[in-house]
């Protein structure tokens, strides 16, 4: 499996492309990613989404659009992508709108490009929030619950701070210490190094 690492949109929001010889798929859609796979020449059949807030979901219509089937916890709303609330707050975020595929199904592991994913919805940062655990290659890809050195902020729209607290030690500080976590936003780090260090989970 090769993890290849995309960066971009307003709020510099982490994109993933996986690779394996039984296929591709990314994890998110942050705005330029689909440009950024079409020059790099690889088809995307799947689109697997951590949840739906704007700069999570940016380019989703336009990878929908070339083929990719979308993967969420729910359906698109303007409420999950926070284009409702913004406008309250005075920005401008539009999001082309588009439709999810498949919805996650908690209970089995997701089986995609040779890989089995064992999904975890971890609510608190969203309502929506899911992650994505490949045991196999000691891999968690976080979305914006874990990062290095914090947690996903619980100010938004929906957000909980207990709920993400108990989500985050129930589903990723049980891990191995070696997983390594691929956060949403800023760079990688290990479910050892959080359990050491991040000041969020004394």
């Amino acid at each position: 499996m090769k993890i290849s690492l995309f960066t971009g949109g307003l709020v510099q929001t982490n994109g993933y492309l996986i690779e394996t010889p039984d296929g591709n798929f990314l994890i998110d859609a942050p705005e330029g990613i689909a440009e950024w796979v079409q020059q790099r020449g690889v088809r995307v059949d799947d689109v697997l989404l951590t949840h739906q807030h704007y700069d999570h979901v940016m380019d989703a219509a336009e990878l929908q659009s070339l083929g990719a089937r979308l993967h969420a916890y729910e359906d698109y709303s303007t409420e999950l992508t926070l284009e409702s609330p913004a406008r309250t707050w005075g920005l401008p975020i539009s999001v082309k709108p588009y439709v999810v595929d498949v919805h996650f199904q908690l209970e089995t592991d997701l089986k995609l490009a040779g890989l089995e994913i064992t999904l975890a919805h971890v609510p608190g940062h969203s309502l929506d929030s899911v992650t994505f655990y490949v045991k196999a290659h000691g891999v968690i890809f976080s979305g914006d619950t874990l990062f290095a050195g914090s947690v996903g902020r619980t100010d938004l729209p929906g957000g909980s701070t207990p709920l993400l607290m108990s989500g985050i030690k129930r589903h990723l500080m049980t891990l191995p210490q070696e997983t390594r976590v691929r956060p949403g936003h800023g760079p990688g780090t290990t479910v050892g190094e959080e359990a050491r260090h991040n000041p969020y989970l004394d």
